[in-house]
Formats: C-alpha cells, sequence, structure tokens
C-alpha cells in the first residue's frame, strides 16, 4: 500500500505541491499571499528573507538521524547539550523532538510553513542563530516580531509555535499558511506518519511507532490556537 498524493506531500515525500520562490520552495498556493507579506514587511523598514521553507522527509531523515546517533548535539530547553548516553530511545527521542520534528510528520513537509528573518536587523558580523532571545527584548528581531504580531493574520499566517505548550519549544520566527497547511495537516495523521516511518530507515522507527499516539499530541498536533 501507498501513501495518496496528498499523504505524501503531507509527509515530505512529495513535491507535486510545490514551486520555487528566491531559491526556496514554497507551496504554490501560498506565493501570492506571502509576496505579499513580504512587501508589506518592506514598506514597513523590513527585509523579510526566509531561512527555511519545504524540507523533504529524507532531509529531515538527515537531521533526526544525526542528532539520534550523536553526531549532531541535541539541545535542551536553555540550549544546552543533551546527554544521550544513558538514555533510552524514547527519552531521547522526546529530547529531539523539543526542536526537531519526527520524519513524516514536519510542518516544513507541506511548504506552507517558514522560517523568517529580517538580515537589514542584524549589525555587521552577526549572523542568524534562530534562536528565541533573538526575537524578544533587546534581540536584533525583536521589533520585527511585534509587526508580525500585528499584520501576520492580515495575510493568512499565523504562529503555531509562538509559545510553549509542552511539546515543541517556541519559534517565533516560524510561520505558517493557515489555509494551506490545515488542509495538508489532515493528512499528516498518525496512520499516514507510520507507514512513511516503516519504509524508512529512521533511527528509532520502531520506538517511534510504538509511542506515536502519546508523540503525535504532545509534539505534532500540539500547536498555538489560531
Amino acid at each position: 500500500m501507498t501513501l495518496s498524493d496528498m499523504a505524501a506531500c503531507a509527509c515530505g515525500l512529495s513535491e507535486a505541491h510545490l514551486t520555487e520562490y528566491k531559491g526556496k520552495q514554497l507551496h504554490h498556493e501560498i506565493i501570492d499571499d506571502y509576496r505579499a507579506l513580504e512587501s508589506a514587511a518592506k514598506n514597513a523598514g523590513f527585509d523579510l528573507e526566509i531561512a527555511s521553507a519545504y524540507r523533504s522527509f529524507e532531509r529531515q531523515s538527515l537531521i533526526w538521524n544525526n542528532k539520534f546517533s550523536g553526531k549532531r548535539p541535541i539541545l535542551n530547553a536553555n540550549n544546552g547539550p543533551v546527554d544521550i548516553a544513558n538514555l533510552s530511545e524514547i527519552e531521547i527521542i522526546q529530547a529531539i523532538m523539543l526542536y526537531s520534528a519526527m520524519p513524516g510528520a514536519s510542518r516544513h513537509h507541506f511548504g506552507t510553513d517558514l522560517d523568517v528573518f529580517a538580515p537589514n536587523l542584524l549589525k555587521p558580523g552577526q549572523t542568524l542563530q534562530l534562536e528565541p532571545w533573538e526575537y524578544q527584548f533587546d534581540g536584533p528581531f525583536y521589533t520585527l516580531n511585534i509587526w508580525l504580531d500585528k499584520n501576520l493574520s492580515k495575510f493568512g499566517f499565523y504562529r503555531p509555535y509562538e509559545e510553549f505548550k509542552g511539546g515543541v519549544a517556541s519559534e517565533p520566527w516560524h510561520i505558517s499558511h493557515i489555509a494551506c497547511s490545515q488542509d495538508l495537516f489532515e493528512y499528516q495523521n498518525i496512520e499516514n506518519i507510520n507507514q512513511a516511518l516503516k519504509a524508512s530507515n529512521v533511527f528509532g522507527r520502531n520506538t517511534l511507532i510504538e509511542n506515536m499516539p502519546s508523540l503525535y499530541e504532545r509534539f505534532v498536533s500540539n500547536v498555538c490556537e489560531l
């Protein structure tokens, strides 16, 4: 049994819903709304750019496997490294999912979800970190953060990880196109994610599948309300 076309798009296994925009792959139906948001931001003094847009199942798997195996650090809520030496598989999984979605369950698979920043707000020599402090008071993107609060909904976007709700950490840079993301989220369900994982080489996949209901509730469907 193979995933349907919509499920494949929702789980990062198809790029049929995407089109290129300024070097990034976005869902073709959000281009006009994002362009309008970008233009309004420019008029307000922000050179809005996309740090990350679509991410495939394969790309998410690489990130996941590198963290699961210890090749790439797993960070805790204080941005400190997590020592995974004595952790069980489910504990490693939960630690990873604070900042990184399991393959098949990332909202970046949709092409509707974007990590945005304004490089013109960075000081000379300063580089983007995509950490919450950058969007808080005294951070380089604080004024952008305030502007996004007031304007995102006018262009059909919102922030699913605006605040920590016990699952994914706060990601003030992560914006989502409301209508298109909701359409695809219907197909990013437990059955389709499990099916994608079963056909993969994702590390810890058996533990992921065994614990999928609780992981899905805590880290996938647990987003901020509109």
